[in-house]
């Protein structure tokens, strides 16, 4: 699915309005979309990769006898889906009262709340549950207790586990992986490719990441198409990279890119962390008597949000980039897309860009020369020095 909605021409704006944002989520992405659009935000949606349900799978079906034939002494249940999925694939095969029954009497932990409540949804009970809902803290609690001699069953989910499991076999312990589901690129690239273009041509603000594979896959996909190198320099300098926690961040980290993560590893959390950082990155400017907040692809004039096309954002920024500056049309017209070489395409987007702004004298013509932004004069001396 590739959807875009921009948000409405009004005085009423959230944190977010006039950003446009990236959504690579394949599970739960109509909820993290629909809390960025309340909060005003253009969403473009992209799943980067696919669950793939493993029920009929051989490793599923060899980790689930092996455990049924000899118990595991813990059991880490790490996603809500994931044990739900092992529970009916092992229904699926006339195993899942089998299963369960071993279970019973196995010291089960559980990541987080909505694991907690998978397992006693199975009419099981979890012996503990981090309030972190953080794999580095379930492996803390196991090296306590000590693994020396213990078999240890994990629930694997896609992610990478740094660390978790090599640390429980330098233990002592006998590690069990049950791979319940896996990922797979999307069976559409098309969407992907898009978020890419989207992405390099500086159409997006910000890039939301809620699992490490999204990650991997997205970087994956721009080195196929040898784009990988404009992508890093976008999430390095124009777009910023937001992943719900430290473990999603580390495909980005590994090519040098610094995210940021909300200390709850929540999408509601996250969407919060958007809506201090997005706006905190826009550029302010006293222009003409009024307050100019030059967001993605829309303008706050006096708290007032106007939607500018993207030609116009674009000469914007080309004049914001030296306030006060008579900024040559020549010069201009470079910075719009696609427009060639005729400098009327300039003064036509020149005059879209005004009407969008509603205040038409927050940009001077200085005739023979080029255009300025009109800035007020205590603010004009300050910016001239710089």
């Amino acid at each position: 699915m590739y959807e875009q909605q921009q948000t409405p021409d009004s005085g009423q704006h959230g944190p977010l309005s006039g950003f446009t944002v990236g959504v690579t989520a394949a599970r739960r992405a109509d909820e993290l979309g629909a809390l960025l659009q309340r909060r005003g935000a253009a969403v473009v949606h992209a799943p980067a990769l696919r669950i793939v349900p493993l029920a009929d799978d051989s490793e599923l079906l060899a980790a689930t006898k092996e455990l049924i034939d000899q118990a595991p002494d813990v059991v880490v249940a790490t996603t809500a889906i994931g044990f739900r999925g092992w529970v009916e694939a092992a229904d699926g095969w006339g195993l899942g009262e089998a299963l369960l029954d071993r279970l019973r009497g196995v010291e089960i932990l559980a990541r987080g709340p909505k694991v907690k409540g998978a397992v006693r949804a199975a009419g099981l009970t979890e012996e503990w549950s981090p309030s972190s809902e953080s794999m580095a803290e379930v492996l803390d609690r196991l090296l306590e207790e000590g693994v020396e001699g213990r078999r240890v069953a994990i629930q694997l989910h896609g992610e990478p586990l740094p660390g978790f499991v090599e640390s429980l076999r330098a233990g002592g312990a006998e590690v069990v992986g049950v791979p319940v589901y896996r990922w797979m690129p999307p069976e559409d690239i098309a969407p992907l490719d898009r978020l890419l273009d989207a992405a390099v041509s500086r159409g997006l603000d910000a890039l939301t990441f809620t699992s490490a594979p999204a990650a991997a896959s997205l970087l994956s996909r721009a080195e196929t198409r040898g784009l990988l190198p404009e992508l890093l320099a976008a999430l390095e300098h124009d777009i910023l990279p937001a992943c719900v926690g430290p473990v999603t961040a580390l495909p980005l980290q590994n090519h040098g890119i610094t995210t940021v993560q909300p200390e709850r590893f929540r999408l509601g959390p996250l969407v919060q962390l958007l809506c201090q950082e997005l706006p905190a990155r826009a550029r302010t400017l006293p222009i003409a008597g009024h307050r100019v907040e030059i967001r993605g692809h829309a303008v706050l004039v006096d708290g007032t949000l106007r939607p500018v096309p993207p030609a116009g954002m674009s000469l914007l920024r080309a004049l914001s980039r030296r306030p006060g500056w008579v900024v040559a049309r020549a010069e201009l017209l470079r910075a719009l897309p696609g427009a060639g070489r005729d400098e009327h395409a300039v003064e036509t987007a020149m005059a879209r860009l005004r009407t969008a702004l509603g205040a038409p004298k927050l940009i001077q013509t200085v005739v023979k020369r080029g255009y300025r932004l009109a800035l007020d004069p205590a603010a004009d001396a300050k910016y001239s020095d710089e």
